[in-house]
C-alpha cells in the first residue's frame, strides 16, 4: 500500500494545468519573443485537454502558441524537463501536441527563428475587407491610437486561412466555443485593427472580431444573430467590444431587410455590453425622452426602437429600465416606488408562470408527488428571490448609467 501511496505521489508530480502551461503571444517586434510581459494565458483549456484542464505525462510543460500581430503566421511548440514515460514503464503521456493540432491549421513553424523572420512580412499585411468605422484611443503614457473595423466576406483572397488562425483563440477564452462552418455564405465577419508604426512603416495587428449568422425571417426579412465575439485579452479593457458592437449594430440599422439583431446564447458580460451600446442609441430617441420615460414603457418605444435601430421588443424594454432609472429621483419616495414595481412586474413573469403551471399540477399529481413541487415554489422564497433579483438588476443598470456618463 505504501508503494502505491509512493507511486501516486511520484506521477502527480507529472500533472499540470493547462491554462498555466500555454503560452500565448501576439508580436509585432522580435524582443517580444522573451518578454515576458507580452504573454497571456488561457481562460479555458477544457475543450481541448478535458474537464480537469490538466495535462499529465510532463514535468516543466510549457506550450507556446504566438501569432504575428496581423497576419497571424504561428509559432507552436512545445516544451518540457521530464516526460513520464523516461522514468516508468506501462504509463503513457498524455499526446500534447497532437491536441493542439486538432485546432490549430496546418502552416505554423515550431522554429523561433523561422517564426522571427516571419515579422519582417507584416508589412505586407493589410487588413481584409471594406472599412466601416474608425476611431480612437487615447493612452496617457503612450499617446493616442487609431483603429479600424472592417466587414470582410469569406471569399476575400486569403482571408479564410487567416480566419483559421484567427478563431484557435476563441478555444482559450469562450467556455463553449466551436468552429463555424465557413462555407456557408450567410456569415459575416467583423474584425478590428490598431495601426501601428514600426520603422517608419504603417503596420496593423488583430485585435477581435465578431462573427454574424443572417437568419431568414418570413417572408422577405432577415435577423442577423450574433454568434461569436472576442476581443484578444491585450486589447480587452479599452472599449474595443463597444466600438465593434455599435459598428455592426449600426450596419445592419441601414439594411432595409433585417427584423432585428439578436444573439445566440449571449454570455452575461456580452449582455452588459450590448446594453452599453442599446442604451448609447436609443437614449436620443424622442420616444425615450424623459418625460416620456416616467409614464412607463409604451407602444411608441418598441415601434421606433424597431423602425430605426432594429432592435426588439425585449432589449427595447431592457433600454427603457434603464433610461428610466436614469431619470427617477430614488430619493423621492413615490418615484422610487413606482420604478420598483415596473421593473418587479416584468422580473415576476417566469414565477407566475410557476404559479400556472403548479394549479395545472394540483390536477394530475398525487398529493406526495405535488409537495416536492410545492416546495420548489414556496411563495416565501419567490418573493425573497425577486427582491435580490431586483436589487441584482439595478445594480447593473447603475454600472451602465455610469460608463455612459463617462463617455458622454
Amino acid at each position: 500500500m505504501a508503494g502505491v501511496n509512493a507511486m501516486e505521489k511520484k506521477l502527480a508530480e507529472y500533472k499540470c494545468d493547462t491554462n498555466e502551461a500555454i503560452s500565448l503571444k501576439v508580436v509585432r517586434f522580435p524582443e517580444d519573443v522573451d518578454d515576458d510581459s507580452t504573454t497571456f494565458h488561457p481562460e479555458f483549456s477544457h475543450q481541448v485537454f478535458g474537464d480537469d484542464e490538466i495535462a499529465f505525462g510532463y514535468k516543466g510543460l510549457q506550450i507556446q502558441l504566438f501569432y504575428t500581430a496581423g497576419n497571424l503566421s504561428t509559432l507552436f511548440k512545445v516544451k518540457y524537463s521530464s516526460k513520464v514515460t523516461e522514468a516508468f514503464d506501462c504509463v503513457e503521456p498524455d499526446d500534447v501536441e497532437g491536441k493542439i493540432r486538432e485546432i490549430i491549421p496546418a502552416g505554423f513553424t515550431s522554429n523561433t527563428d523561422d517564426f522571427t523572420s516571419l515579422l519582417e512580412k507584416e508589412a505586407n499585411f493589410k487588413p481584409f475587407g471594406t472599412l466601416l468605422h474608425s476611431y480612437t484611443v487615447h493612452n496617457e503614457e503612450a499617446g493616442e491610437f487609431t483603429y479600424q473595423i472592417h466587414k470582410v466576406e469569406i471569399s476575400c483572397p486569403g482571408f479564410r486561412e487567416y480566419h483559421e488562425r484567427l478563431q484557435t483563440f476563441l478555444m482559450w477564452f469562450i467556455e463553449t466555443a466551436s468552429f463555424i462552418d465557413a462555407d456557408d455564405d450567410r456569415w459575416d465577419f467583423f474584425l478590428v485593427f490598431e495601426k501601428y508604426n514600426k520603422d517608419g512603416e504603417t503596420l496593423y495587428a488583430t485585435v477581435g472580431y465578431m462573427t454574424v449568422y443572417n437568419y431568414y425571417v418570413y417572408p422577405d426579412k432577415t435577423r442577423p444573430r450574433v454568434s461569436q465575439m472576442l476581443i484578444l485579452p491585450p486589447f480587452q479593457g479599452e472599449g474595443h467590444g463597444a466600438q465593434l458592437l455599435e459598428a455592426v449594430h449600426r450596419f445592419y440599422c441601414s439594411l432595409p431587410k433585417v427584423q432585428d439583431i439578436t444573439a445566440e446564447d449571449p454570455s452575461e458580460n456580452y449582455v452588459k455590453l450590448r446594453d452599453f451600446v442599446l442604451v448609447k442609441l436609443c437614449q436620443n430617441l424622442p420616444s425615450f425622452a424623459e418625460d416620456k420615460l416616467l409614464l412607463g414603457f409604451s407602444a411608441d418605444m418598441v415601434q421606433e426602437a424597431q423602425d430605426k435601430l432594429k432592435i426588439n421588443k425585449k432589449h427595447a424594454r431592457r433600454v427603457y429600465e434603464i433610461l428610466r432609472l436614469r431619470a427617477t429621483d430614488m430619493s423621492d419616495e413615490k418615484q422610487a416606488r413606482e420604478y420598483r414595481l415596473e421593473v418587479k412586474k416584468r422580473l415576476f413573469g417566469p414565477y407566475r408562470k410557476n404559479q400556472r403551471e403548479l394549479a395545472k399540477m394540483k390536477k394530475c399529481l398525487r398529493p406526495e408527488e405535488l409537495v416536492s413541487h410545492m416546495g420548489q415554489m414556496d411563495t416565501q422564497t419567490q418573493h425573497e428571490e425577486l427582491e435580490k433579483s431586483y436589487q441584482d438588476v439595478v445594480e447593473g443598470y447603475r454600472r451602465i448609467i455610469e460608463r455612459i456618463a463617462t463617455h458622454a
